[in-house]
């Protein structure tokens, strides 16, 4: 799918007749493909290709009349995707009088909100869009951490796996959110050596500068995100032997309450119903006899009981 953009007093605005210096490609098909391999774009194949695939490493290639960056951002996660984390490819092609973004899927971080304001040309929009990226990254790192937080008190109580399950999920997803980080910050350092490319206008000492802060950005929150996994990958052993100490509390208790039970079986098997009305018979009625029975039974369980837990205290 194509849309075009334009620059409208410093914000972007939709072109007419897709006729405009910024072009969105999400999703492109064989035959959007043709059109940016062909001589309108002259993209690279592989170039291409590798915008279009979430394992690609991101990087920066200089070609004689364009400057290819592919940057890392975070994709989308609902909840019924079970926290799946992961990270997308977006292509960057910047021209000296249009830019080119392909995106493979509509997750890509919106032109909208505080960094696509004031923007003066095709560099600085340019370089707006890899500070989203980052910024994307900055946001999930926030929902991962509130998840965490919203998992921890469900493990610690809990005798089942699933939380745990989602726990690996999301520190799984870290791993990937931090290596993506790790490639952002060598591509945003080498785009510093490209910046005066003639074939894309070239970058000015102000866009120099703000190249700087986006590399101080996608470095501090390469450190939170590795914080995040240290800290969830120190805890996971601990909550996993939580998770057996409270399967381990629920099998003792049940394992008490049939210690308690098993001398009740047992007088109740040897003087059953039968047999007990015939031994008491002569000496007081059925509806006196059971009455004492039960109670017998119940002095029973409860003097079990009690030997049950002097024997604990005993052993603590």
């Amino acid at each position: 799918m194509l849309t075009c953009f334009q620059i409208e007093s410093g914000k972007l605005g939709p072109a007419v007749d897709n006729a405009g210096p910024i072009w969105l490609f999400i999703g492109p098909t064989d035959e959007e493909k043709a059109r940016l391999i062909g001589p309108e774009f002259n993209l690279d194949a592989h170039s291409l290709n590798s915008t279009l695939d979430p394992d690609e490493l991101p990087r920066v290639e200089l070609e004689s009349d364009h400057l290819v960056v592919i940057f890392k951002y975070p994709k989308r996660f609902l909840l019924h995707d079970k926290y799946d984390l992961g990270v997308q490819s977006l292509g960057l092609f910047l021209y000296s009088n249009r830019l080119v973004i392909v995106s493979l899927e509509d997750d890509q971080p919106a032109f909208e909100g505080r960094p696509f304001t004031r923007i003066d040309s095709l560099q600085t929009l340019f370089l707006r869009i890899i500070s989203k990226c980052i910024q994307h990254f900055y946001s999930h790192l926030k929902a991962i951490n509130e998840l965490a937080n919203e998992l921890e008190p469900k493990i610690m109580s809990s005798m089942e796996n699933r939380n745990l399950l989602l726990m690996f999920t999301i520190e799984k997803g870290l791993v990937y959110y931090v290596n993506a980080m790790a490639a952002n910050g060598r591509t945003i350092d080498r785009l510093r050596t490209n910046a005066k490319n003639a074939g894309t206008g070239g970058l000015s000492p102000e866009q120099l500068e703000y190249v700087d802060d986006l590399s101080i950005e996608n470095a501090q929150c390469h450190e939170q995100a590795q914080i995040y996994a240290n800290v969830l990958a120190g805890l996971m052993d601990a909550r996993a032997s939580i998770v057996n100490n409270n399967l381990n509390v629920l099998i003792k208790r049940l394992t008490i309450l049939s210690l308690v039970f098993l001398p009740l079986n047992v007088v109740a098997g040897i003087g059953g119903m039968s047999e007990y009305t015939r031994f008491t018979e002569p000496y007081m009625p059925w509806w006196i006899a059971y009455p004492i029975f039960s109670v017998g039974l119940g002095a029973i369980g409860w003097l079990t009981y009690q030997v049950l837990k002097l024997f604990e205290k005993r052993k603590s």
